[in-house]
């Protein structure tokens, strides 16, 4: 009982997903990138030991963000991006038209 009274209650911010592009959706469900950005420079950070001095750590993450960027994938559906902005309405991935009133 006490599952289902949450999701009741709790149903508008558990479906806003579906109001984004469905094109997004992929982009949504994905824990937490700026962490797994981060992650490859913390790994090697700590498995230097120290860096000698400040600017030789800076130095070291300024280049390993820039081989992760290589990695990196485009968004999906970036020609989107100006709607949402806008504050274009979509319902289960799909844009709604607005009536002129």
């Amino acid at each position: 009982d006490k599952a289902v009274d949450k999701l009741v209650k709790d149903r508008s911010a558990l479906l806003t997903f579906y109001d984004y592009p469905a094109e997004h959706w992929k982009h949504i469900r994905t824990s937490n990138p700026i962490e797994s950005t981060f992650a490859t420079v913390r790994h090697r950070t700590k498995r230097t030991k120290g860096c000698l001095s400040r600017q030789t750590g800076l130095a070291m993450a300024f280049k390993l963000m820039i081989a992760a960027q290589g990695k990196w994938r485009k968004l999906d559906g970036r020609n989107r991006l100006p709607e949402i902005i806008q504050g274009v309405e979509f319902r289960d991935g799909l844009r709604q038209l607005q009536n002129a009133a």
